[in-house]
């Protein structure tokens, strides 16, 4: 809590390209295991036109829904909010707004990989998210 008696929350906003497989895997876990503590907010610099269906298989195996989870782009208002900005594959293709903490983390696209592949990447993301609330 702050000295004001709320409860101070942290913004985190994932950006990759197309806002369908990892951002949006690593969004459903930081909703997941963060709670209450967390915002977070998600987007693409060329969004899909929907989210990755082996992707929300893998997540769905764990217990995390994101089968509702629609990609969509990345705004300046969720940069403006957000306190962390973890971008993942999409290089020039992500905005940089000085003053905030970036994290890029290398992670394999979901994309076209089948699910034995996409559950590997599915527990790497869950690795990453622990650590950044960490």
């Amino acid at each position: 809590m702050t000295p004001d008696g709320s409860t101070a929350t942290t913004t985190v906003l994932f950006v990759c390209i197309h806002n369908a497989g990892r951002s949006q895997m690593a969004a459903g876990w930081l909703r997941h295991l963060g709670g209450d503590a967390v915002t977070v907010f998600s987007g693409g610099s060329a969004p899909a036109n929907e989210t990755n269906p082996v992707a929300v298989l893998a997540m769905a195996e764990v217990g995390i829904d994101i089968a509702s989870a629609q990609p969509q782009p990345w705004s300046e208002a969720a940069f403006d909010q957000a306190d962390v900005v973890v971008t993942m594959g999409c290089g020039d293709a992500c905005p940089f707004v000085p003053g905030k903490r970036y994290e890029d983390w290398v992670v394999d696209d979901p994309a076209g990989q089948p699910l034995e592949t996409v559950r590997v990447i599915r527990d790497e993301i869950r690795q990453r998210v622990e650590q950044l609330l960490e």
